[in-house]
C-alpha cells in the first residue's frame, strides 16, 4: 500500500512504522482507508474517488507546503492514525513560516499506546525542519492534555464561523 515513502521506525512498536507523505505520495488506493479512519475524527460526509482523486491534486500544488503523516500496521496494510501539516509563509518574524496541524486522528481500537504522540513528533518535526518559527494547532477541551503532553502549551483563544 506504501511503497516508495520514507519510513522512520517508530521505536518499540514492531508492527507499525510511520511514513511522512508529501500528497503526491498518498494513493488513489489510500482512499477507503484513509476517509475511514478521518470519521473517527469528524464527518467527512460523501467523497467520491473522482473527488477524492480531485483534491489530491489540488494539495500536489502544495508540494512542500502540505504534508501527511500517516502510521500504518504494515502486517495488516491499514491506516491506523493520521495527521497533517501545512506550512503558512508569513510577513511577520522576518517572513518566516508557520506550520498549522491538523486532523490529527488515531483509531480509537489502538489509541493510549502513543501512536498519536509519534505522530505529533514527526509532524512538528516536519515544522521546524521546514524552517518554522512556531507549530499551532486547534483542539478540544478533552484533548488539551495530551497536546501539553506532546510540549504543547495552550495560548490565545480559537474562534470559528461556520458556513
Amino acid at each position: 500500500m506504501f511503497e516508495n515513502r520514507t519510513v522512520l521506525r517508530i521505536y518499540g512498536y514492531s508492527i507499525f512504522d510511520i511514513y511522512v507523505l508529501t500528497c503526491g505520495g498518498l494513493y488513489c488506493s489510500d482512499e477507503a482507508g484513509f476517509l475511514k479512519l478521518l470519521e473517527q475524527l469528524t464527518v467527512v460526509g460523501e467523497v467520491s474517488k473522482e473527488l477524492f482523486d480531485e483534491r489530491l491534486q489540488q494539495l500536489q500544488i502544495l508540494q512542500d507546503d502540505h504534508h501527511v503523516a500517516v502510521i500504518e500496521d504494515v502486517e495488516a496494510k491499514v491506516v491506523v492514525a493520521a495527521g497533517s501539516i501545512f506550512i503558512e509563509k508569513k510577513f511577520v518574524h522576518n517572513c518566516s513560516k508557520v506550520g498549522h496541524i491538523e486532523d490529527v486522528v488515531v483509531d480509537q481500537t489502538l489509541r493510549g499506546q502513543h501512536l498519536g504522540q509519534r505522530l505529533i513528533e514527526s509532524l512538528v518535526e516536519y515544522g521546524k525542519s521546514s524552517g518554522c518559527y512556531k507549530v499551532i494547532l486547534d483542539c478540544s477541551e478533552e484533548n488539551i492534555k495530551f497536546y501539553s503532553a506532546c510540549g504543547f502549551s495552550r495560548k490565545e483563544v480559537q474562534m470559528a464561523k461556520y458556513f
